[in-house]
């Protein structure tokens, strides 16, 4: 066998071992179940100082509830490379519809089966490995290795990375670059990394009018009626044209609510929620006011009045082609041979605030076929081709 088959064996191995082990916790958002323990615990090893930082209420559950992360750091001068992921994952759902049980890991047709295999324990486990192992190799390596892992990115995500990142932000500690280990493949492995993401502007819209009888409807006012123009208006309005990076800016209804159940009443109230996806040819505050000036022409002469109330989820982000990019491009191209393609598609992931700090960020990861789906699985071929490829973006990065 070749000296780079048999390294693919050995990084395969090391990486399908520590993916089970992450693998058997259920660690349902925002639930870590001691995923950070055993990274902490090998990394500490391996020369890394840990720090943990739980944001959030101990006594409480939800959005409320006590997340922890996990910090740490190999070295103390820059570059800073930085892994982040999240060993949270997603609810599994009946698991009697799963064809092997979601939290004991199984290999089956060249497979690893359970939920997180795919997003993203084993993107965690790939790179710990290729820590390790690039450690043990270099040990007096240029700059720094860290890690960001939170358990609260798959729930609302405001204990997790963007309360890390504020710390680190206050007392100056800054990433170079950062590797979120999120599936970005799509056909084979690395074909695919994203270079960017865009923005999520979420908004509750909620139309008041008066509530009356269907047979005497001068006697009340039709929310619902009151805001058709405008929702028309709103949907088949172009907000941008994108860029070489990004896709047109889009926007999506996605609930409406009005009614009180009955055939012959008119409702008081709709409410509509609708979401924009934005490239960075528009800002957030282009998008409100366009909004707005729709709602405000068209409730002018209306007895009906309106409200929105706005969330953003994410700034668009790019890291344009360049030193991260390259290190990323070549290191999968010397283990899988794949032309790698650059994409911001998608939705949003935690380097929405990693890269307002200044740092390039990229996603790369395994496969995501099969993400938040019933038999979440991965390519076990994979594993060790992929801490490989990360193990090579270090060497690129960090080797002179």
């Amino acid at each position: 066998m070749s000296d780079a088959h048999n390294q693919n064996m050995t990084h395969q191995q090391q990486t399908l071992d520590l993916s089970i082990a992450l693998l058997e916790r259920p660690s349902v958002t925002p639930d870590d179940d001691g995923c950070q323990d055993i990274l902490s615990s090998r990394l500490a090893k391996a020369g890394f100082d840990c720090e943990f930082m739980y944001f959030g209420n101990k006594e409480q559950s939800g959005e409320h509830a006590e997340v922890k992360n996990l910090w740490a750091r190999r070295g103390t001068a820059d570059p800073v490379i930085c892994f982040a992921g999240h060993t949270d994952v997603v609810p599994t759902g009946d698991e009697k519809t799963w064809t092997y049980p979601p939290f004991t890991p199984t290999i089956k047709d060249g497979y690893l089966w359970a939920r997180g295999a795919a997003d993203m324990k084993t993107g965690i486990a790939a790179f710990t490995i290729a820590a390790e192992r690039f450690v043990a190799n270099h040990p007096e390596h240029n700059g720094s290795i860290a890690f960001l892992i939170t358990s609260d990115e798959e729930g609302p995500s405001i204990n997790g990375t963007v309360k890390v990142i504020e710390t680190l932000e206050a007392r100056q500690e800054k990433i170079t670059y950062c590797l979120v280990g999120e599936p970005s493949s799509t056909d084979t492995l690395g074909d695919i990394i994203k270079n960017g993401r865009r923005g999520s502007l979420g908004a509750v819209l909620t139309v008041t009018g008066k509530q009356g009888h269907v047979a005497y409807p001068h006697l009340a006012c039709n929310p619902i009626h009151a805001a058709m123009a405008a929702l028309s208006e709103l949907t088949s309005a172009t907000w941008d044209n994108g860029n070489d990076y990004f896709p047109p800016t889009t926007l999506q209804v996605s609930n409406i609510n009005g009614g009180t159940g009955a055939t012959n009443v008119i409702p008081e109230t709709l409410e509509v929620v609708f979401n924009f996806r934005f490239s960075t040819e528009t800002s957030e505050e282009e998008l409100k006011a366009k909004t707005h000036a729709i709602f405000d022409k068209h409730f002018a002469d209306s007895k009906a009045s309106y409200d929105i109330q706005w969330k953003l989820s994410g700034q668009p982000f790019l890291t344009p082609e360049g030193k991260l990019v390259s290190a990323c491009q070549n290191a999968i191209k010397s283990v899988t041979g794949t032309d790698t393609t650059l994409s911001t598609s998608g939705g949003t992931s935690d380097g929405r605030f990693i890269a307002p700090t200044g740092a390039q960020v990229v996603e790369l990861g395994v496969r995501n076929a099969t993400i938040h789906q019933v038999d979440e699985k991965v390519e076990v071929n994979d594993l060790g081709k992929l801490a490989q490829i990360y193990e090579g973006i270090l060497e690129n990065l960090l080797l002179d």
